[in-house]
């Protein structure tokens, strides 16, 4: 019975978690399928943490709005090509087998599948916090 009530508490995080990365705004439907979240022993700055493990679809052309994360990112390209920038860095262009990393908290602000036919896929293993709301927080935009 606590095992099922567990189960069932870990699948809403989940999904939650999920949804949030995803639902930037209801125009990029960039497919985010959350894999797995595990506690680890590990502290990020001081508060205990998780790891979640995602995989990020993006369509032909598609991209995601700027954002950050509260904690490292390490990702893997494993299908397609994927353009990457983060924070003033120039964007480079990965491709299947390529791996990549995002310290915490910097601006991914490219964040795209730069193909007119193939599907981009990405795993990405995210630290962050346990008490996160959210693993992705979408950037304000700017007003000029």
């Amino acid at each position: 019975m606590v095992r099922t009530f567990l189960a069932l508490g870990l699948g809403v995080v989940l999904g939650v978690g999920g949804f949030a990365l995803a639902a930037y705004d209801e125009h990029t439907k960039v497919k985010v399928t959350t894999l797995s979240t595990v506690d680890v022993s590990e502290k990020l700055d001081g508060k205990e943490a998780k790891a979640t493990t995602v995989e990020v679809t993006l369509e032909p052309g598609q991209s995601s709005p700027p954002h950050r994360h509260p904690g490292p990112v390490f990702g893997y390209v494993l299908e397609g090509e994927y353009e990457w920038g983060i924070n003033d860095q120039p964007v480079k262009k990965l491709k299947v087998g390529d791996t990549f990393y995002e310290p915490t908290m910097s601006l991914h602000r490219v964040s795209r599948n730069p193909s007119e036919k193939g599907k981009t896929r990405v795993l990405a293993v995210l630290l962050v916090p346990r008490d996160a709301k959210q693993i992705s927080i979408p950037e304000p935009e700017k007003k000029d």
